[in-house]
């Protein structure tokens, strides 16, 4: 990125994905965050004539407040190598690989980190039979956002009749039982671990209604778990090849020790509200969210 004491950035948000509304809050908070730090900002909503905007305005820099499919794949990514503008959070590669669910499970194995079993199955076969022994999780492998997960239990019940419009394919994961549990990496550094309390599970209501979760940070797990944690982010970022921020989440049954300590995702783009998990786990950590916003910025930079 240029060396410009004030840089000038275009804050990529919105977009076509189901994730739109998450991404315009996020767009908006870093805005503002941005602004307080020094830079000049344009806020765009990532539209059929982004390339063209982007040419416009010639930015220093592209934050992208990105979520979901388009922004968060790998596609908006490539067309910024494309036009030689230095972004923000992880390139090409690992943005295609952390979403999709199932080739992440891929890296993690060759990394040597902790995960559950899982499929790729056709929705209309997961909604005429069980095709996992229950209890089970079906989710589209390639969204975040918990959008259109159903959970299904071990009751006698029949398989889950999904909405029509789940994708063709989607992902049947063995259910992981415990607490949920989140480390951000940001650079190689790891903040710390949150501990996620909610009532239920940590579905899309729980993630952005305002109560609909509770966050204890750092969480009161035993120093083992904390430490596993913070090494397991950093391992699963480095070997996605992300940049800039990351958050690992997982799934923690305290019955069985460490052995109950899985991964479930690494979230390139993570939410980024003040009180979004990744920027409560930087101010924790000494880092005020404008602070943080003008970091990534500053460590902005294309793959090629």
């Amino acid at each position: 990125m240029s060396s410009r004491a004030d840089p000038s950035v275009v804050v990529l948000m919105g977009g076509p994905s189901a994730e739109r509304e998450v991404s315009l809050s996020s767009g908006r908070e870093c805005a503002t965050a941005l602004r307080a730090s020094g830079c000049e900002v344009v806020e765009v909503d990532a539209g059929p004539d982004l390339a063209a905007r982007l040419i416009e305005i010639s930015p220093d820099a592209v934050f992208n407040a990105l979520h979901g499919r388009w922004g968060e794949d790998g596609c908006v990514q490539g067309m910024l190598e494309w036009l030689r503008i230095p972004y923000t959070h992880s390139g090409v590669v690992a943005s295609a690989v952390a979403m999709d669910k199932q080739r992440t499970k891929d890296v993690y194995r060759a990394a040597g980190l902790p995960f559950v079993d899982s499929i790729i199955a056709k929705s209309s076969d997961v909604s005429a039979a069980h095709v996992m022994e229950p209890p089970y999780v079906v989710k589209p492998y390639n969204e975040g956002s918990s959008v259109g997960v159903y959970i299904v239990g071990e009751s006698p019940n029949g398989p889950p009749q999904l909405a029509n419009d789940m994708p063709v394919e989607v992902m049947v994961e063995t259910y992981a039982p415990g607490r949920e549990l989140t480390t951000t990496v940001l650079g190689d550094r790891p903040l710390t671990v949150t501990d996620i309390i909610t009532d239920g599970w940590y579905d899309y209501h729980a993630k952005y209604a305002e109560g609909g979760s509770r966050h204890e940070l750092p969480a009161d797990v035993p120093t083992e778990i904390f430490d596993a944690c913070m090494d397991f982010a950093v391992k699963a970022h480095k070997a996605l090849g992300c940049r800039g921020l990351s958050r690992t989440d997982y799934r923690w049954d305290e019955t069985r020790g460490i052995d109950g300590l899985i991964l479930l995702e690494t979230n390139t783009q993570p939410g980024m509200t003040p009180t979004s998990l990744a920027p409560e786990q930087a101010e924790n950590c000494g880092i005020s969210f404008p602070d943080l916003c003008r970091q990534l910025v500053e460590d902005a930079s294309c793959d090629r």
